[in-house]
């Protein structure tokens, strides 16, 4: 994906490594620590807490964290109140919508699209 002059690879999304992070400091790590979260596998947060802290720091978790707790809020509102995603968006956000397979989550149907 390349929406500026920075090249990102979002496979790091679908959880999977890359050799340089995904083109995101410390990618591969932050990408681990997400994934736990998003499982709530308690062993697995704490692994993945300790390995981005010693790469990282323990601020980058602090604000690995507050990101996941954020992205959690946002998700649960708009899921429950079902907001579509605007017209405007559509044809700009369908390669990446392509790219991670959105239309394999339930809550896809909120989005008015054939994802």
């Amino acid at each position: 994906m390349k929406i500026s002059d920075r090249e990102v690879d979002l496979a790091l999304i679908n959880g999977m490594e890359s050799a340089d992070g995904g083109g995101v400091s410390f990618g591969n790590e932050l990408m681990h620590f997400s994934e736990a979260i998003a499982k709530r596998d308690e062993e697995s947060i704490t692994s993945s807490r300790e390995v981005l802290s010693e790469v990282a720091g323990a601020e980058a978790v602090v604000e690995a964290a507050a990101v996941a707790a954020n992205f959690q809020r946002m998700v649960r509102i708009a899921d429950s109140i079902g907001i579509p995603l605007d017209q405007s968006n559509v044809s700009f956000t369908a390669d990446i919508r392509g790219q991670l397979d959105l239309g394999r989550f339930h809550s896809a149907k909120n989005s008015g699209l054939d994802t």
